[in-house]
């Protein structure tokens, strides 16, 4: 069992059970087939009583002076859901298979974002396990899960969790992902964990009654601040920083997604942030551990290097602008977001030489400036897509962009993102050009669902597309089954595009990033047409030539240099609509 303060410890007398409860004064212990029992108080908020008569797969709850029978704010599973008791479970008794696996450096990654309910018919780690042989061969290697917090209900997206050191039950035990790490890892696969620190679901979150969780010194979209800087907040901050290092030392994961960072607001010395990833790193060791944030304010700062170009606090961040100018060129769509990325080429160069398309501009939908200089950065510390959760799941039937766009369209764009610096993540089924939808799903109480129908229901509807008789309703659990994976309908010459690309990065691109550093990237655009250059290690040159329009275009540059290493469509005399070429040179400066 992790060596944290929170949850359950065992001990030469038997099982320690532990609850951080500063705003109350007593609380008693239920083990299931055994009366309550007090818990012993001390001055600092804790309650603590050792069991001698518990052990592995007991079953408890806090109950608290009103009443109230509560599960483990740490606890390690919940096997009848957020409300029901929590179990002990000794996460120790795993045998791993690859207990000497370290990593793999970050500029080898192909991520795969999936979300494990969804992901098989069956919807489960174990399930999981049978398609990681399919990710392999792919040249996916990493997986970025989507959050596994315990949720209330059957299914969700996972942004709703509100037991952050339990991984929920409907997709198995802990132990059933500790095997999915486990196998991934044998396959050479690193897994990442989609962690959501900003807020706390709103159905079984019950640290509010007995602890100082959330602060009205912040706000959020969700409501109150979590409480980061104010009374009591060092033991909040700490429940948060060890579940971080829990999944990385109990799981063995290798990094994380951390949602929505600029939502967490924290005045303290040092940010929540901050202190997250100074501490993760330190728990790691010399494992490779990666740590991505996904930031609307575009801040570069969280992404600086040291001296000698690693990360002195987050690896990269999920670029955002790669997806909307390539969705822009690839749909034509211009509504909301996407009319800010709306013009020639020049944006795509942007995003793709610098990283950030605004980097300190006003940007109009926002109606204030965004973001801050980032071509000072490796290339790598963006990561780059075509299709995630957000940006299929924010539409109005949850649509992926292979039901709106041409084949060619699609091929070029991730031609272009597949092959490019930055590190590619593909959103599952994207591989073979799945055209499950992927809306966004929750079970809840039926109060809190018709909330989340209307509340999703106006919010599609002042989208394009918006048809209330097609409308897939969150709660349903048709919803949920219309985004499970059909293994049955792959397309194979998909499939195979994909694999041919992602064999050619691992075998080309790869070996040209580490080490690379910032600056090194020029662009030049004409309407739909784009050139970019990248100076990268080893002193070759990476060049893209691209005409991203439903018209032909001249090249704008006066010779191709280099072998030439990819080729889609024409450049016989001009560049023919969608034409991606990409070459590789020695390098002699940039352009």
């Amino acid at each position: 069992m992790t060596k944290t303060m929170f949850g359950p410890a065992f001990t030469k007398d038997g099982v320690q059970f532990r609850l951080w409860a500063p705003l109350l004064e007593s609380v008693s212990l239920k083990i299931e087939g055994s009366d309550p029992r007090p818990m012993q108080a001390a001055e600092d908020g804790w309650h603590r009583c050792t069991a001698a008569d518990a052990g592995p797969g007991a079953h408890y709850r806090f109950i608290l002076p009103n009443g109230l029978e509560i599960p483990d704010p740490a606890s390690r599973f919940q096997p009848r859901d957020v409300h029901g008791p929590s179990e002990v479970v000794d996460l120790a008794a795993y045998r791993w298979n690859t207990r000497q696996w370290a990593g793999r450096p970050w500029e080898e990654m192909v991520i795969y974002e999936l979300h494990v309910g969804c992901f098989t018919p069956q919807g489960t780690f174990k399930a999981a396990i049978e398609r990681l042989d399919h990710l392999g061969e792919l040249g996916v290697t990493a997986l970025q899960i989507m959050p596994l917090s315990d949720f209330p209900g059957r299914y969700n997206w996972g942004y709703d969790g509100v037991l952050p050191y339990a991984p929920d039950s409907s997709y198995g035990r802990p132990e059933d992902l500790m095997a999915l790490v486990d196998a991934a890892h044998e396959r050479g696969i690193s897994v990442f964990l989609d962690a959501v620190y900003n807020h706390f679901g709103p159905d079984g979150n019950y640290i509010p009654s007995y602890a100082p969780l959330f602060t009205d010194h912040h706000k959020t979209p969700w409501g109150h601040g979590i409480n980061y800087d104010g009374d009591g907040s060092e033991m909040i901050r700490e429940f948060i920083i060890e579940n971080a290092i829990y999944w990385i030392s109990e799981f063995r994961l290798d990094g994380f997604r951390f949602d929505a960072v600029h939502a967490i607001k924290d005045d303290s010395s040092e940010h929540l942030l901050h202190a997250l990833a100074r501490r993760v790193r330190a728990a790691a060791g010399d494992r490779h551990v990666h740590l991505i944030v996904e930031n609307e304010e575009n801040d570069s700062e969280l992404l600086t290097r040291d001296a000698g170009g690693e990360a002195r606090l987050f690896t990269a961040q999920w670029n955002d602008d790669v997806h909307h100018v390539l969705h822009v060129a690839a749909t034509g769509e211009t509504f909301g977001y996407y009319a800010d990325y709306v013009g020639d080429s020049g944006k795509l160069g942007r995003a793709l030489a610098e990283g950030f398309v605004f980097q300190g501009e006003h940007m109009p939908y926002r109606g204030g400036s965004r973001g801050r200089p980032s071509g000072h950065l490796p290339t790598t510390a963006f990561v780059s897509f075509i299709q995630n959760h957000d940006q299929i799941g924010n539409r109005a039937l949850g649509d992926r962009i292979m039901a709106s766009s041409p084949a060619e369209a699609v091929k070029a764009v991730t031609s272009i993102y597949l092959l490019a610096p930055q590190i590619p993540m593909l959103f599952m089924g994207e591989e073979w050009g799945a055209r499950e939808p992927f809306p966004f799903f929750c079970d809840f109480d039926e109060d809190l669902n018709e909330k989340v129908r209307k509340g999703r229901r106006e919010e599609l509807s002042r989208l394009p597309g918006f048809d209330a008789d097609e409308f897939l309703d969150p709660p349903a659990q048709s919803t949920f089954a219309a985004a499970k994976l059909d293994w049955s309908k792959p397309s194979a010459e998909m499939l195979e595009f994909y694999r041919t690309l992602l064999k050619l990065r691992h075998k080309r691109i790869v070996p040209l990033l580490k080490g690379a550093g910032g600056g090194n990237a020029a662009y030049h655009s004409a309407g739909a047409t784009l050139a970019v250059d990248w100076n990268l290690a080893g002193n070759r040159r990476l060049h893209l030539d691209a005409n991203l329009g439903s018209e032909a275009a001249p090249l704008l540059r006066r010779r191709q240099e280099g072998e030439t290493i990819f080729h889609l469509g024409s450049d016989r005399g001009q560049l023919v609509p969608w034409t991606v070429i990409w070459r590789i040179s020695k390098s002699e400066g940039l352009a």
